[in-house]
């Protein structure tokens, strides 16, 4: 299971006060997670299935500005599951210091596709992202 990534800040990802953009910090929140989940669940077969993950709720705190050619080490895990939702905990820190950036709480639901609408996590699905748990 791959639950880190690092991210080197490029010029791309920058504001015109030279850090990094809030909404980029989502984008680098988001390929943290697609990297977890996409270790560990076939996303492909559960389209084919008929579900999704869905985004419901972000939750960021902004700690430290980040510049460019600084590096961040993103840490994500599966923090809980319900009936209906879970929710990742994500932190962002600076590779040299370890010094926190950012973190976030995320929670999902799993969509059924073709009604549009929250799934019970049972079964299947529910043992496949407990693994994101491990």
């Amino acid at each position: 299971m791959k639950n880190h990534i690092r991210i080197k800040v490029r010029g791309f990802h920058l504001d015109v006060y030279g850090h990094v953009n809030n909404a980029r910090y989502l984008e680098f929140l988001e390929d943290a997670r697609w990297t977890l989940i996409e270790s560990e669940i076939d996303l492909e077969k559960w389209r084919q299935l008929g579900f999704g993950f869905t985004i419901v709720k972000i939750t960021i705190n902004y700690r430290k500005t980040a510049r460019l050619n600084d590096v961040l080490d993103i840490q994500t895990r599966l923090e809980k599951l319900g009936g209906k939702s879970g929710v990742f905990k994500q932190e962002i820190a600076l590779a040299s210091t370890g010094e926190p950036v950012a973190d976030a709480e995320v929670v999902f639901v799993i969509l059924d596709l073709q009604s549009r609408k929250a799934t019970h996590l049972e079964g299947e699905i529910y043992n496949a992202l407990k693994s994101l748990m491990a």
